[in-house]
């Protein structure tokens, strides 16, 4: 009897003990990280209501074919019998923009794909967000705005269809240099705005025109095991960034691979040099958790800017980074005032061509009526437990006219780098280095 007893007192002490390092788990301010982010459950259809699968209600299966009314209106409908899951069968479905209503999910079988037209006309002229600016612009392909709830799940896929429009893209840049993104006209994949309780998961997502995938004023989403793909050749997809962040509180992004022409996971919430000022539409990125995810091509694995105005606790966790350009990248933008704080990279492998990239980011700058030059900063951030493979470990830029970089700590590093191993340590107020490992030789 006292064996099973002392064996019941070692089940507790394990069980109390793993309960305390999830308690214990906190964020890079030292906040306790809610136990919602540990929930990554994938919510089922079938808890989502009736399914509407497309082709019983006169849509075909015809690639060819431009269906966006008739898709739409088996989203209409479900929304007038109130709610359910819009299926999308095996096969392929072409579609301009479509529009999510409340209590409507959507849900794509094994083998089907909704694919986006290539004609910029099919996308309807809406109010929308882009580059930390509210304006007048073309719809997504999948758009849900003030749809709380809204589940995006299934294992067929998402196509933006963007050849097309990457063609077009990178001829206008031949004739016009200077022309913005927003001057060559193209839709992203999707777009979730106003959104609370939000999940995407298992899909795969690619070759979107413009972005992605672009989550604005959300609070609670979760993505999960997706799989974001455009290309970087033979012809390069522009501007295509996996996920954008944009004024977004509580996001979890877990199990999922990205490899796109573009920033992987970019942070924004306004640009301009009055930017902080505007309280309705810009903002801050609070506890955005990147965790179990791998990284393919791209431009940085995760990204603050170029239009951002605050993040605050960013974590990302045991990740693999394959081929990025660069692994954090923090976009110092001289028109915009900025502050990233509490950012921490840990347990990541891999390669890429720059580890840290700090400096200043001047595309389109633009002060408009501001005399002055707005200062930013970057603070609190920690790179530690991470084994990589780079040319360059400190592409770092000092530039205290206009920013600020003070207390990084890099902690248990063990970095090949074939170019620079160097660090200016001050460049960075307040650098601590503990345990580092450049080609082979400990940095003191």
């Amino acid at each position: 009897m006292r064996g099973y007893c002392v064996k019941g007192w070692l089940l507790w002490c394990l069980s109390w003990m793993a309960v305390s390092v999830f308690a214990s788990e906190i964020f890079p301010d030292g906040t306790p990280i809610p136990e919602w982010f540990r929930e990554h459950r994938v919510v089922s259809v079938k808890e989502l209501g009736k399914q509407y699968c497309i082709t019983n209600y006169g849509v075909q299966n015809d690639s060819t074919i431009l269906q966006t009314e008739r898709i739409q209106a088996v989203i209409d409908k479900a929304a007038q019998d109130g709610g359910g899951v819009i299926c999308i069968p095996k096969g392929t479905f072409l579609s301009g923009s479509l529009f999510f209503r409340p209590r409507t999910h959507l849900y794509l079988e094994k083998g089907a794909t909704l694919k986006g037209s290539d004609d910029i006309s099919h996308f309807d002229v809406i109010d929308t967000r882009l580059e930390g600016q509210n304006l007048t612009y073309f719809a997504a392909l999948v758009n849900v705005i003030g749809v709380d709830g809204f589940t995006l799940s299934g294992e067929g896929k998402i196509n933006g269809n963007g050849l097309r429009f990457w063609k077009s893209f990178w001829l206008r840049r031949q004739v016009n240099p200077q022309c913005t993104n927003l001057e060559e006209l193209r839709p992203r994949l999707v777009y979730i705005a106003d959104s609370k309780n939000v999940q995407l998961s298992g899909v795969r997502l690619e070759n979107s025109p413009f972005w992605t995938t672009h989550l604005y004023r959300c609070e609670n989403v979760k993505l999960l095991n997706l799989s974001i793909f455009a290309p970087h050749s033979p012809v390069k997809a522009p501007s295509s960034d996996a996920i954008d962040i944009d004024v977004c509180k509580n996001v979890l992004v877990k199990g999922c691979y990205m490899s796109v022409n573009d920033d992987a996971i970019a942070l924004k919430g306004g640009k301009g040099p009055w930017a902080d000022q505007d309280k309705v539409n810009n903002g801050s990125n609070l506890n955005i958790i990147i965790e179990d995810c791998v990284w393919g091509f791209c431009h940085s694995a995760l990204t603050c800017g170029s239009e951002s105005i605050h993040n605050r606790n960013i974590l990302v966790r045991r990740c693999r980074v394959e081929h990025a350009q660069r692994l954090l990248w923090l976009k110092m933008r001289p028109d915009t005032p900025q502050n990233y704080e509490y950012i921490q990279l840990e347990d990541i492998t891999g390669s890429a061509i720059n580890f840290l990239f700090a400096q200043p980011w001047t595309q389109f700058f633009d002060l408009k009526d501001r005399k002055d030059v707005p200062y930013s900063y970057s603070s609190h951030v920690t790179m530690r437990n991470i084994q990589l493979d780079c040319d360059v470990l400190f592409a770092v830029k000092k530039d205290e006219t206009q920013y600020k970089l003070s207390d990084f700590l890099f902690e248990n590093l063990k970095i090949t780098a074939r170019k620079s191993g160097e660090i200016c340590k001050d460049y960075i107020h307040n650098l601590q280095i503990r345990n580092v490992t450049v080609n082979g030789v400990h940095l003191k």
